[in-house]
């Protein structure tokens, strides 16, 4: 880091923000940016920005924004300013401020930083196919960036669907500052002519992004690495408005014990998997610190407050940690066994029963016969994986063979991400997503059905599929999924 953005970093109030997506469950990746977030603002009095992204107006949702509200107030991540708490630089939700990004993208526009594309989705799937075969790099190659702008402009005013793409210099390099990994160079030519404003006057990401954090006042971008690519695009934009950008520290992605970047399919990825499964939520933030921040002579165990104390950027590490949930466990273990044994009570009944006692109820009173049998037949709604010892010989269906029975698993997993019906993971859209997947695989529902109980509880019997399935929610049935498979592979081998 140079002398003089050294000394901006530290001597002025810092603005910094989180702007996650509300296109799914709280991810674990965004609570740890955030945690970075907000502890460099904290430790220089600055402040800590929570905006909500939701341009992907199909795909977002009112309860996946209420959810990471939640998570990260659960976690003690506490902001500043945002949707719900105000402030004097919003509205903080993308979708409210469209006419502030179509005001913008005027202004590059009428100085040539962008340019208005009338391509067809069918031209533009046609050379992307030929850039394919031809094994060329993918991006628009340019067409439309040769019509005078004044014939653009009147096209437009006739109706004329069309984008707004950015202009990139044909020739010369973008160059990225990164404050953790120092000068990043990008040949201009590898730099694509990213869409700027969609054909429906919504922004893409990079045109909203750039636009809010300098209206925001973000003087230090603090994001994941997955980011770098995009950073040419940006360091443009905020040359063709005038406009100083802010710093950027780029933090290594969270990666699974691969190396891979970590993802649903390969573990539990939401912040209330964890929560549900009764993590403490300081020790959790503990462990999410530990992977990109040092404290120093090997001291793992610290709070949220000490590391707000102790921030440095000569402090956080750039690789990719993994993200190691032994570890997890042994330090929620030591926290548990040092709770005071009241707490640890209280602790306990509110995670069993506390806000779903009565769906659990409800789901259990016609099949118990004594009030002893609750905890029993209850106990398959707690904890992560399963033992399938006593079902693993009837998960397979007649008629079908253990590859059969793992590969239609498999395609379970990922069309409940696909599907908006199952996206939710409601009582009504698992059972409306899982009869018309039945009926594509070729599969009969009393085959799949008893399949999926068994893969969800361990069991052969319990309460209604589809209320079971939505009472246990998303991560935990993808865990307990990729488990049966796992299972089978191994009795198959």
């Amino acid at each position: 880091m140079s002398e003089s953005k050294s000394a901006r970093v530290g001597t002025m109030p810092p603005r910094v923000r989180i702007a996650p997506s509300p296109t799914g469950d709280p991810h674990v990746g965004t609570a740890y940016i955030a945690l970075f977030n907000y502890a460099f603002a904290k430790k220089h009095g600055g402040t800590f920005i929570l905006r909500i992204e939701d341009t992907d107006q199909q795909r977002s949702t009112q309860s996946s924004e209420t959810a990471i509200f939640d998570a990260l107030r659960w976690l003690g991540l506490d902001w500043d300013e945002g949707p719900d708490v105000g402030g004097d630089h919003g509205p903080y939700r993308q979708s409210e401020r469209t006419a502030i990004y179509r005001e913008h993208v005027q202004t590059l526009l009428d100085n040539g930083t962008a340019y208005r594309c009338f391509c067809t989705s069918e031209r533009l799937a046609t050379m992307r196919a030929e850039q394919e075969a031809n094994k060329q790099n993918p991006g628009y190659d340019g067409l439309c960036r040769g019509i005078d702008p004044a014939a653009a402009a009147s096209r437009a005013e006739g109706g004329e669907a069309h984008v707004i793409r950015l202009r990139v210099p044909d020739e010369g390099e973008t160059v990225i500052v990164d404050e953790l990994r120092g000068e990043i160079h990008f040949s201009n030519a590898e730099v694509d002519d990213q869409v700027l404003l969609k054909s429906d006057g919504f922004p893409t990401y990079h045109l909203a992004n750039v636009v809010d954090d300098h209206l925001m006042g973000v003087t230090h971008v603090i994001r994941g690495e997955d980011w770098i690519t995009s950073g040419p695009k940006h360091v443009l934009l905020y040359q063709g408005f005038g406009w100083e950008p802010p710093l950027f520290f780029h933090m290594g992605l969270l990666r699974n014990a691969d190396k891979s970047k970590l993802s649903k399919r390969k573990n539990p990825v939401s912040i209330d998997h964890y929560r549900s499964l009764g993590y403490l939520p300081a020790t959790f933030l503990n462990f999410l610190a530990t992977m990109g921040f040092s404290m120093g002579e090997d001291q793992e165990r610290f709070s949220l407050d000490e590391m707000v104390e102790a921030f440095d950027w000569s402090h956080v590490k750039t690789g990719g940690p993994v993200f190691d949930g032994v570890k997890l466990d042994a330090f929620c273990g030591d926290d548990i066994r040092a709770m005071d044994p009241h707490a640890l009570k209280d602790a306990l009944v509110q995670h069993a029963f506390g806000g779903r006692l009565e769906t659990l109820v409800d789901l259990s009173r016609e099949r118990i016969n004594r009030l002893d049998d609750f905890l029993p037949y209850i106990s398959f709604f707690f904890g992560g994986e399963v033992d399938y010892s006593s079902v693993i010989d009837k998960m397979v269906p007649k008629k079908r063979d253990k590859k059969e029975t793992m590969k239609v698993l498999k395609a379970y997993l990922e069309g409940i991400e696909r599907s908006e019906a199952a996206r939710a993971f409601t009582v009504e859209g698992l059972g409306e997503f899982s009869k018309e997947f039945a009926a594509a695989q070729g599969w009969k529902p009393k085959e799949l059905y008893p399949l999926l109980r068994a893969a969800a509880t361990g069991r052969t019997a319990s309460p209604s599929l589809f209320d079971t399935l939505a009472a246990l929610g998303k991560d935990r049935v993808r865990l307990r999924l990729r488990s049966a498979i796992e299972a089978l592979r191994r009795v198959a081998d």
